[in-house]
Protein backbone atom coordinates (compact mmCIF):
# COMPACT_ATOMS: atom_id res chain seq x y z
CA UNK A 1 0.00 0.00 0.00
CA UNK A 2 1.40 3.50 -0.58
CA UNK A 3 1.42 6.62 1.95
CA UNK A 4 3.08 4.50 4.08
CA UNK A 5 5.94 6.85 4.72
CA UNK A 6 3.78 9.37 5.95
CA UNK A 7 4.74 11.44 8.76
CA UNK A 8 2.71 14.73 8.71
CA UNK A 9 5.49 16.79 8.70
CA UNK A 10 5.20 19.61 6.57
CA UNK A 11 6.34 23.25 6.09
CA UNK A 12 4.89 26.17 4.54
CA UNK A 13 4.82 25.91 0.64
CA UNK A 14 6.38 22.61 0.92
CA UNK A 15 4.91 19.76 -0.71
CA UNK A 16 1.27 17.54 0.55
CA UNK A 17 2.32 14.76 2.80
CA UNK A 18 -0.17 11.80 1.78
CA UNK A 19 -1.77 8.92 3.77
CA UNK A 20 -3.20 5.87 2.39
CA UNK A 21 -5.94 3.96 4.43
CA UNK A 22 -8.14 1.15 2.59
CA UNK A 23 -10.93 3.40 2.10
CA UNK A 24 -9.43 7.04 2.79
CA UNK A 25 -6.81 8.55 1.33
CA UNK A 26 -5.32 11.97 3.57
CA UNK A 27 -3.27 14.85 2.44
CA UNK A 28 -1.96 17.49 4.42
CA UNK A 29 -0.16 20.36 3.63
CA UNK A 30 1.11 23.46 5.42
CA UNK A 31 -0.38 27.15 4.40
CA UNK A 32 0.81 30.93 5.47
CA UNK A 33 3.24 31.74 8.11
CA UNK A 34 0.76 30.33 10.96
CA UNK A 35 1.91 26.95 9.97
CA UNK A 36 -1.97 26.42 9.19
CA UNK A 37 -2.56 22.85 8.36
CA UNK A 38 -4.95 22.44 5.48
CA UNK A 39 -6.49 18.67 4.96
CA UNK A 40 -8.26 17.12 2.17
CA UNK A 41 -9.87 13.62 2.65
CA UNK A 42 -10.71 11.33 -0.73
CA UNK A 43 -12.84 8.87 -0.29
CA UNK A 44 -10.56 5.90 -2.87
CA UNK A 45 -14.10 4.33 -4.49
CA UNK A 46 -16.44 7.29 -5.27
CA UNK A 47 -13.77 10.17 -5.32
CA UNK A 48 -15.79 12.15 -3.13
CA UNK A 49 -13.30 15.01 -1.15
CA UNK A 50 -13.47 17.15 2.07
CA UNK A 51 -11.31 19.37 3.00
CA UNK A 52 -10.78 20.33 6.93
CA UNK A 53 -10.06 23.85 7.48
CA UNK A 54 -9.55 26.30 3.97
CA UNK A 55 -7.08 28.01 5.66
CA UNK A 56 -4.64 31.45 3.94
CA UNK A 57 -3.81 30.79 0.26
CA UNK A 58 -6.49 29.79 -1.82
CA UNK A 59 -4.53 28.78 -4.40
CA UNK A 60 -2.79 26.05 -2.50
CA UNK A 61 -5.71 25.02 -1.07
CA UNK A 62 -7.14 24.14 -4.46
CA UNK A 63 -3.93 22.46 -6.00
CA UNK A 64 -4.47 20.13 -3.01
CA UNK A 65 -8.05 19.64 -4.05
CA UNK A 66 -6.56 18.98 -7.82
CA UNK A 67 -4.21 16.58 -6.40
CA UNK A 68 -7.10 14.13 -5.82
CA UNK A 69 -10.23 13.59 -7.72
CA UNK A 70 -9.74 17.54 -8.57
CA UNK A 71 -14.10 17.97 -7.22
CA UNK A 72 -14.68 19.68 -3.71
CA UNK A 73 -17.86 18.25 -1.89
CA UNK A 74 -17.09 19.88 0.96
CA UNK A 75 -15.13 21.86 3.10
CA UNK A 76 -15.24 21.40 7.23
CA UNK A 77 -14.39 24.57 9.14
CA UNK A 78 -13.01 23.33 12.82
CA UNK A 79 -13.63 26.64 14.56
CA UNK A 80 -14.40 30.54 13.93
CA UNK A 81 -10.55 31.78 14.50
CA UNK A 82 -9.60 33.62 11.37
CA UNK A 83 -6.88 31.73 10.02
CA UNK A 84 -8.41 28.69 9.58
CA UNK A 85 -11.18 30.14 6.92
CA UNK A 86 -9.14 32.96 5.18
CA UNK A 87 -9.54 31.06 2.05
CA UNK A 88 -12.77 29.63 2.63
CA UNK A 89 -15.02 31.87 0.59
CA UNK A 90 -12.52 32.00 -2.51
CA UNK A 91 -12.30 28.17 -2.14
CA UNK A 92 -15.98 27.86 -2.17
CA UNK A 93 -16.83 30.30 -5.23
CA UNK A 94 -14.48 27.97 -7.00
CA UNK A 95 -15.95 24.70 -6.48
CA UNK A 96 -19.08 25.00 -5.44
CA UNK A 97 -18.93 23.31 -1.84
CA UNK A 98 -20.93 22.68 0.75
CA UNK A 99 -19.77 24.50 4.03
CA UNK A 100 -20.32 23.31 7.39
CA UNK A 101 -19.00 24.27 11.01
CA UNK A 102 -19.78 24.14 14.58
CA UNK A 103 -23.09 25.77 15.31
CA UNK A 104 -22.03 27.99 18.06
CA UNK A 105 -19.11 29.32 15.56
CA UNK A 106 -21.49 29.37 12.94
CA UNK A 107 -22.17 33.12 12.86
CA UNK A 108 -18.13 33.86 13.03
CA UNK A 109 -17.98 32.52 9.70
CA UNK A 110 -17.42 34.34 6.35
CA UNK A 111 -19.77 32.15 4.71
CA UNK A 112 -22.21 31.15 6.19
CA UNK A 113 -22.22 27.19 6.50
CA UNK A 114 -25.12 25.11 5.17
CA UNK A 115 -25.19 23.07 8.10
CA UNK A 116 -23.92 23.20 11.68
CA UNK A 117 -22.26 20.64 13.38
CA UNK A 118 -23.46 19.43 17.08
CA UNK A 119 -22.11 16.88 19.29
CA UNK A 120 -23.16 13.18 17.48
CA UNK A 121 -23.25 14.34 14.23
CA UNK A 122 -21.88 12.25 11.32
CA UNK A 123 -20.63 13.49 8.07
CA UNK A 124 -20.56 11.35 4.70
CA UNK A 125 -17.92 11.45 2.48
CA UNK A 126 -18.36 9.05 -0.40
CA UNK A 127 -18.41 5.40 1.45
CA UNK A 128 -17.07 6.40 4.61
CA UNK A 129 -18.40 8.19 7.59
CA UNK A 130 -17.11 10.97 9.76
CA UNK A 131 -18.37 11.28 13.34
CA UNK A 132 -18.75 14.94 14.82
CA UNK A 133 -17.18 15.66 17.99
CA UNK A 134 -17.92 19.23 19.70
CA UNK A 135 -14.94 20.24 22.10
CA UNK A 136 -16.12 23.45 23.64
CA UNK A 137 -13.43 26.04 25.04
CA UNK A 138 -10.68 26.99 22.38
CA UNK A 139 -13.99 28.01 21.05
CA UNK A 140 -17.53 27.71 21.98
CA UNK A 141 -18.24 25.67 18.62
CA UNK A 142 -14.89 23.76 18.02
CA UNK A 143 -15.80 20.61 16.39
CA UNK A 144 -13.15 17.81 15.54
CA UNK A 145 -13.83 15.15 13.01
CA UNK A 146 -13.03 11.52 13.75
CA UNK A 147 -12.82 8.67 11.07
CA UNK A 148 -12.68 4.79 12.91
CA UNK A 149 -11.14 2.89 9.78
CA UNK A 150 -12.92 -0.64 9.18
CA UNK A 151 -9.31 -1.97 8.95
CA UNK A 152 -8.05 -0.80 12.18
CA UNK A 153 -7.04 2.27 14.24
CA UNK A 154 -9.18 5.91 13.95
CA UNK A 155 -7.90 9.33 12.90
CA UNK A 156 -8.84 12.68 14.09
CA UNK A 157 -8.80 15.91 12.94
CA UNK A 158 -8.84 17.88 16.10
CA UNK A 159 -8.53 21.73 14.76
CA UNK A 160 -7.27 23.68 17.79
CA UNK A 161 -8.57 21.88 20.42
CA UNK A 162 -5.84 18.88 20.75
CA UNK A 163 -1.75 19.23 19.94
CA UNK A 164 1.30 17.38 20.67
CA UNK A 165 1.47 18.29 24.29
CA UNK A 166 -1.43 19.63 25.26
CA UNK A 167 -4.84 21.19 24.43
CA UNK A 168 -5.56 24.22 22.70
CA UNK A 169 -4.58 27.88 23.59
CA UNK A 170 -7.54 29.18 26.24
CA UNK A 171 -5.61 32.39 27.89
CA UNK A 172 -8.65 35.07 25.75
CA UNK A 173 -11.77 36.43 26.66
CA UNK A 174 -14.88 33.57 26.30
CA UNK A 175 -12.33 30.84 26.63
CA UNK A 176 -11.91 28.45 29.05
CA UNK A 177 -9.19 25.37 29.96
CA UNK A 178 -11.64 23.32 32.09
CA UNK A 179 -14.47 23.15 29.48
CA UNK A 180 -11.54 22.10 26.98
CA UNK A 181 -9.59 19.70 29.08
CA UNK A 182 -13.20 17.68 30.40
CA UNK A 183 -14.51 17.57 26.64
CA UNK A 184 -11.00 16.38 25.37
CA UNK A 185 -10.82 13.90 28.27
CA UNK A 186 -14.41 12.35 27.97
CA UNK A 187 -15.11 12.81 24.28
CA UNK A 188 -11.76 11.80 22.84
CA UNK A 189 -9.37 10.34 25.45
CA UNK A 190 -12.50 8.02 26.95
CA UNK A 191 -13.62 6.77 24.25
CA UNK A 192 -10.48 6.34 21.48
CA UNK A 193 -7.77 4.00 21.25
CA UNK A 194 -4.33 4.90 21.89
CA UNK A 195 -3.65 4.03 18.25
CA UNK A 196 -5.93 6.93 17.18
CA UNK A 197 -3.67 9.25 15.33
CA UNK A 198 -4.28 13.35 15.71
CA UNK A 199 -4.13 15.50 12.94
CA UNK A 200 -4.20 19.15 14.55
CA UNK A 201 -4.74 22.50 13.05
CA UNK A 202 -1.24 23.92 12.67
CA UNK A 203 2.23 21.91 13.41
CA UNK A 204 2.85 17.91 13.69
CA UNK A 205 0.90 15.04 14.13
CA UNK A 206 0.49 12.81 17.28
CA UNK A 207 -1.34 9.65 18.98
CA UNK A 208 -3.34 9.90 21.82
CA UNK A 209 -0.96 7.17 23.16
CA UNK A 210 1.82 9.51 23.20
CA UNK A 211 -0.51 12.28 24.76
CA UNK A 212 -2.52 9.78 27.60
CA UNK A 213 -0.24 10.23 30.02
CA UNK A 214 0.45 13.26 30.56
CA UNK A 215 -3.40 14.47 30.67
CA UNK A 216 -3.00 15.09 34.61
CA UNK A 217 -0.10 17.38 34.14
CA UNK A 218 -1.72 19.39 31.49
CA UNK A 219 -5.12 20.09 34.65
CA UNK A 220 -2.06 20.58 37.06
CA UNK A 221 -0.10 23.36 34.67
CA UNK A 222 -3.94 24.92 33.40
CA UNK A 223 -3.11 24.84 30.15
Amino acid sequence: MTGMSYTGDVTPGGPTDVRELGRLTIRKASVSTTDNNVYLLTCRRTGAQLMVDAADDARRCLELVAEGSGRLDEVVTTHQHWDHHRALREVVAATGARTAAGAEDAAGMPVRPDRELRQGDSVPLGDVVLEVIHLRGHTPGSVALLYRDPDGGAHLFSGDSLFPGGVGNTKNPGQSFDSLIDDVTTRVFDVCGDDTWVYPGHGRDTTLGAERPHLQEWRERGW
